[in-house]
């Protein structure tokens, strides 16, 4: 299978992948890059129609909360990345009722009970996150995709990673969803994850 990410051709997602790319290390800024490809390919799958540009831009920015620069000390980091797409995209002449649905996107994709009727590119992003992180769905998308996918944007220790962000989040968050995540098992779905057998 010849696979390539077809990404969004417009101004605000070339941006965005630069911003990305600025904050985030490698590991996570190929982990937003799969999220949406894992969230597009399950779309196409399922015959989903969905704004891809509001898609990607939100991948790129999902987890921008757990850099540094823009980790909240009091909210929880899909909050933060939220304001920081809001932030972002309004500097890109968004306007306000699509900047707020790129912070929602960010926000609700720590939910798993937004479904695609109710809000699709949320429900992608939750998708394709979550395919990312803890393997879940993994076997329903096409061994090739899979293939090309990793080999496009390898995971360069990802999963491992990713845990220790999230646990320091849970620590200092304990009412955050990502504390939720970590009680719930988080280490051991990641370690899991087939996307790195």
């Amino acid at each position: 299978m010849t696979w390539t990410l077809h990404q969004p051709d417009s101004d605000s997602a070339r941006r965005a992948f630069e911003i990305a790319s600025e904050y985030a290390d490698a590991a996570l800024l190929n982990h937003s890059v799969r999220s949406y490809a894992f969230g597009a390919e399950y779309a196409r799958q399922h015959g989903l129609a969905y704004d891809a540009e509001l898609l990607y831009v939100s991948s790129l920015l999902h987890d921008l909360g757990l850099t540094a620069p823009f980790d909240s000390h009091t909210l929880p980091f899909e909050e933060a990345g939220g304001h920081v797409a809001r932030v972002f995209t309004a500097g890109l002449g968004w306007e306000p009722a699509r900047r707020a649905r790129a912070e929602e996107v960010i926000v609700l994709h720590m939910r798993e009970d937004v479904t695609a009727a109710e809000d699709v590119e949320s429900h992608l992003l939750q998708v394709g996150t979550s395919a990312d992180v803890s393997g879940l769905r993994v076997p329903d998308f096409d061994p090739a995709f899979r293939t090309a996918l990793l080999a496009a944007h390898p995971r360069l220790g990802f999963g491992p990673s990713f845990l220790a962000l999230v646990e320091d989040q849970a620590a200092r968050k304990p009412s955050c969803a990502a504390a939720a995540y970590v009680a719930g098992g988080a280490a051991e779905r990641i370690a899991a994850n087939p996307l790195d057998a």
